[in-house]
């Protein structure tokens, strides 16, 4: 079986919720380092806040990008499959 096309919007949909989860990951990272280092979470203004802010900001950002990610790589794979066939996958029937 030979993957011709891919969709666009598709693809672009599924790795922005993927990178979005990833950013929720990171997110929560950042925000455990913040709070167990003494030194930020006791510094004044917003930056006692960094990891909060990690939480919120990294999955919306990783989300767009994944979503512009998604969509060029289906795009220019599309553009190459023309030329040169396209990916061959094998599937078991069991």
């Amino acid at each position: 079986m030979i993957l011709k096309k891919i969709g666009v919007l598709s693809l672009a949909k599924v790795y922005s919720a993927l990178m979005a989860l990833m950013g929720l990951i990171f997110g929560l990272f950042f925000t455990l380092i913040n709070f167990s280092l003494p030194t930020l979470s006791e510094m004044p203004g917003p930056y006692n806040l960094i990891g909060v802010w990690a939480i919120i900001f990294l999955p919306i950002f990783y989300g767009i990008l994944g979503f512009v990610a998604g969509g060029t790589t289906a795009w220019i794979y599309n553009l190459v499959a023309k030329y040169i066939g396209g990916l061959e996958l094998d599937f078991d029937k069991n």
